[in-house]
């Protein structure tokens, strides 16, 4: 392979890997907060023992997030120099921005919150979880406004002495609504996720307690697992909600930005009117969609998806052919090298991971209704296929936010930098034309395999550590009887924990 191949495919893999942890921060790190507030305004045990015991997931989470989150700014100067000295004016401005706004003040006060326990008082040491929390989210919408300005570029002039797009507007740059709507759908997808983790490994817990049959197992069920299981069951119920509006949302969004990706998503090759949603389709997707065959579709829905209308006029999709011919025109039938520019994405990667994205969540769905049946009324549940579909639902968010970045990313091609229908036509650029003309490809192969490698020692790591604190459980309370631990003096003193 070239090295535009392998660079891609570098990016792509260490891209993938780092978003594994990105949700379940993003949205755990304001749970844990919130059950943490639970604790102090009631006093209750049960979330100061959820606190500590969801708050261990959420710092390995977080760790191995910063670990493999690093390598990716690395990549823009080495791998993709090309593509840096065209945007990083504009580009490099919500990164630094992330770094000096949302990072630092995560790691201040996830510090301040993992050392003070016993050393601040208790609102000081509750506000430090919640401004962690807050930074994590700044740091989100900045990390989105950067990308949400490759998807649709403003703000922004074209120096021709320069050949560069530099920063005009940072102001524009920051209420794009291509980024107003990416927000709320990635951390609603987030919430989402943490909401899926915090049920299903309670659920599972609960269940194992009750069949257990020990009076005392069976208590801790009731008093600490199941208001666990309804955290997480309210939480997805609320966020699958905020999902399903913010992704209407950018759908049609999409549809005036980037109409390629639209009717790619559907492999719609020819414009048409109430175009259909295919569940299922056959054929070779990767050589072109005239052979496709869609099996199980519902009328209207894709058209409704891109435009708000099921039928009429006002409906219409434009189809892929389309997009390329209309490209085309406007930019250029040939590439540096003189090769033809297919406009169209991967059809195959952007067909089947836009199903992936909502069909996995679904599972989030079946657990969310099956553990809120389970617990009506105060119960708590013993049936064994309950544990093991919230074990099931864990990953399936996981991969439903990986397939929606695939989809968001691979839906893009063949542009780094997709032309803004209503801006300059000079801020635009070929992914081909970002890559580095400057590292070889043997280079780039050996660095991909390296990083590939580590990552994967550090996926065990991950599992291992997340799989070890998971079984062991919420600590039990170990209460300190000595004279010196009765001075009313320290009642603010948190409670120590036995694992």
């Amino acid at each position: 392979m070239d090295a535009l191949a392998l660079a891609r495919w570098q990016f792509a893999i260490t891209t993938v890997y780092h978003f594994i942890f990105v949700p379940l921060t993003i949205g755990l790190a304001p749970l844990v907060a919130g059950m943490q507030t639970a604790w102090v305004v009631t006093k209750k045990e049960r979330w100061l023992r959820l606190t500590k015991f969801f708050g261990k997931l959420l710092l390995i989470n977080f760790a191995l997030g910063v670990v493999t989150g690093i390598w990716q700014e690395f990549q823009f100067g080495m791998a993709w120099s090309e593509y840096s000295r065209f945007v990083g004016d504009v580009f490099g401005a919500p990164l630094a921005m992330e770094a000096l706004a949302a990072f630092f003040v995560e790691s201040v006060f996830l510090g301040l919150w993992i050392f003070g326990w016993d050393r601040v008082s208790k609102k000081v040491h509750l506000a430090a979880i919640w401004l962690f929390a807050l930074a994590t989210n700044l740091s989100a919408f900045f990390i989105l406004a950067a990308n949400s300005w490759m998807q649709h570029p403003v703000g922004t002039i074209y120096n021709e002495e320069t050949g560069r797009a530099e920063m005009e507007s940072i102001g524009a740059v920051l209420t794009n609504n291509t980024l107003w709507a990416a927000f709320p759908h990635t951390i609603t997808a987030a919430f989402l996720t943490a909401g899926t983790f915090v049920c299903g490994i309670a659920t599972w817990w609960m269940v194992r307690l009750v069949r257990s049959k020990k009076p005392e197992n069976v208590e801790k069920a009731r008093t600490v697992y199941r208001p666990a299981v309804l955290v997480g069951v309210w939480t997805m119920i609320i966020a699958g909600t905020g999902v399903i509006w913010s992704g209407d949302l950018q759908g049609k969004l999409m549809y005036e930005q980037q109409p390629g990706k639209m009717s790619s998503a559907e492999a719609l090759c020819e414009g048409t009117e109430a175009a259909e949603f295919s569940i299922l389709a056959v054929g070779p997707l990767y050589a072109g969609c005239e052979d496709v065959d869609h099996l199980i579709s519902v009328p209207g829905v894709t058209s409704f998806l891109g435009t708000g209308h099921f039928s009429g006029p006002e409906s219409y999709l434009p189809g892929v052919y389309d997009v390329q011919e209309q490209y085309t025109e406007r930019y250029g039938d040939v590439t540096a090298s003189g090769e033809p520019v297919v406009y169209t994405p991967p059809l195959a990667i952007t067909y089947w991971s836009f199903r992936l994205m909502i069909g996995l969540a679904v599972f989030s769905l079946a657990l969310a209704l099956t553990a809120l049946w389970a617990t009506r009324k105060g119960r708590v549940s013993d049936n064994v296929w309950l544990g093991r579909l919230g074990i099931l639902a864990i990953p399936m968010p996981f991969l439903a936010c990986s397939f929606g970045w695939i989809f968001t990313e691979v839906g893009r091609q063949p542009w780094v930098v997709a032309p803004n229908p209503t801006g300059i036509d000079q801020v635009r650029l070929l992914t081909e034309r970002g890559v580095s003309t400057a590292v070889p490809a043997g280079v780039i192969l050996t660095s991909m395999i390296v990083l590939t490698l580590v990552y994967a020692v550090l996926a065990v790591v991950w599992y291992r550590l997340m799989h070890r604190y998971t079984v062991e459980g919420v600590p039990d309370v170990v209460r300190d009887e000595s004279p010196e631990a009765q001075d009313p003096d320290d009642a603010d003193r948190p409670l120590s924990f036995a694992y």
